[in-house]
């Protein structure tokens, strides 16, 4: 699918006219009253003179995008919905030309983080870009600091709020503040996110359906509890034995194999695989005549290869529980299948939020039983698999989804299977409020060796 506008129809006459301004000294906000909410900051920034918070190191590229920030209203709130929350939230407004919308933004991983810049050079996403836009914006840390689910052990309101609180209660406290500062609330209201942010994105659209009356959702790393069991089931199949292991220099060699079979099938021979679909590839052919090579697999790896590219199924009862890699995207496969372990993000979900024990080990793993317990744990909070949009659908709102083809961390088939059964449950024509739209060759939320640059939101607003 080819990627185009997705249409607002009436609501585009509802826009602003002119550009509107703030009615309200930046400062005087550290004092409004909000429910379960404490302003930690409130602070007028010079234009080009941001600079991040020592949360993280700050790259070339994001200090870039940061010096060309218009001036704006900073604001820092922590929230705190329960007992044991400390939910951290930024809005950053511009002090000019506001364009009327608010934009809030999601996270990567386990989150941990405000997002002030993601999406350089490719799928923006991030504060500083919204800001650059015009848009008034907001951004979550989740509720916990640091890139890992270890917050969570034993603090199961954390992991209600990593799952899905923390998201909306920022969105509900950051449109009382801009409403407070421009006296007046934003006409239109969109989230934009990826990979964990495109999980944020579906579990909006499900529990809080008048959130937003737009949403991106790239890359939806969904549902987690059968993707994290999906790492491990790989990583086992691959990091079980020296044998079975697949070094990274053979990955080109099965890939220029996989693009050989199948590059042309869409009658064009561009070194990219439109439909991966339709490429039934089997590894063998690359199995080696005698001993192990540089260009060939042994027997061990091959059955390795296999699993990588295959759906896993449930054993007992053959249902897919998630699908495989898509054929082409074999230059990634270091990512989750490097080792020694495991991909970090699917070890936490079993070791912090499942098993609730550190020390789980991951050769333990049993696909079926463990599978099981995740669910009941994670029951209806780090999953957003409820198809039946319709009172988003209701709510006049509109849902575009991404997903390259070649991602490396969650399999792209995952969302075309959300898209397939909302579609189908929802009963309307999915094209007026609901598009997915399949990037070949693009890596997870942008990169990659096909075209993984493009203006997500100004594709949902036109």
């Amino acid at each position: 699918m080819n990627l185009r506008s997705l249409t607002f129809g009436p609501l585009a006459v509802l826009l602003m006219t002119s550009q509107a301004h703030a009615v309200t000294a930046c400062e005087s906000l550290k004092s409004l009253p909000l429910e379960n909410t404490t302003i930690t900051l409130a602070q007028s920034v010079v234009a080009g003179e941001f600079s991040l918070p020592a949360q993280g190191q700050v790259t070339a590229q994001q200090n870039a995008i940061f010096k060309q920030l218009p001036a704006f209203c900073r604001v820092a709130a922590t929230l705190k919905p329960s007992s044991d929350s400390d939910i951290k939230i930024e809005v950053w407004m511009p002090l000019a030309n506001w364009n009327g919308k608010f934009q809030a933004v999601g996270n990567g991983g386990w989150a941990g983080s405000i997002t002030y810049s993601a999406g350089v050079g490719g799928i923006e996403r991030g504060m500083a870009q919204a800001l650059m836009r015009g848009y008034a914006t907001a951004s979550t840390d989740t509720g916990h600091t640091g890139n890992t689910a270890a917050p969570m052990l034993g603090h199961p309101e954390k992991l209600v709020d990593y799952a899905y609180r923390a998201v909306h209660e920022m969105t509900v406290a950051s449109k009382a503040i801009l409403a407070a500062f421009y006296g007046q609330p934003a006409i239109l209201s969109y989230f934009n996110g990826c990979s964990t942010g495109g999980r944020q994105a579906l579990i909006e659209a499900q529990r809080y359906p008048s959130d937003f009356d737009g949403i991106i959702a790239g890359a939806a790393a969904n549902p987690k509890t059968h993707l994290d069991a999906w790492r491990i089931w790989m990583a086992q199949a691959m990091l079980k034995d020296e044998a079975s292991y697949i070094p990274s220099s053979k990955y080109p060699v099965i890939h220029q194999a996989v693009v050989a079979k199948c590059d042309a099938l869409d009658g064009v021979k561009d070194g990219l695989i439109e439909d991966p679909t339709q490429c039934h590839f089997d590894p063998k052919i690359l199995q080696c005549k005698g001993t192990d090579g540089a260009a060939c697999l042994t027997a061990a790896q091959v059955a390795a290869a296999r699993v990588i590219m295959s759906p896993v199924k449930d054993r007992h009862t053959g249902a897919e529980i998630f699908p495989g890699f898509a054929a082409g995207n074999e230059l990634g496969w270091g990512l989750m299948l490097r080792g020694p372990d495991p991909y970090y993000n699917a070890l936490d979900d079993f070791k912090y939020v499942v098993f609730g024990n550190p020390n789980w080990d991951w050769r333990t793993f049993n696909l079926e039983r463990d599978l099981a317990t995740a669910n009941k744990v994670t029951q209806g909070k780090l999953t957003a698999v409820d198809p039946n949009l319709s009172s988003f659908k209701q709510h006049g709102s509109r849902l575009l989804m991404y997903h390259g083809w070649s991602d490396q961390d969650v399999a792209p088939q995952a969302s075309v299977n959300y898209y397939t059964s909302a579609s189908s449950a929802t009963r309307a024509i999915s094209s007026d409020w609901l598009r997915l739209f399949m990037a070949p060759g693009m890596n997870h939320c942008g990169g990659g060796e096909g075209p993984n640059s493009f203006d997500a939101m100004t594709a949902l607003e036109q």
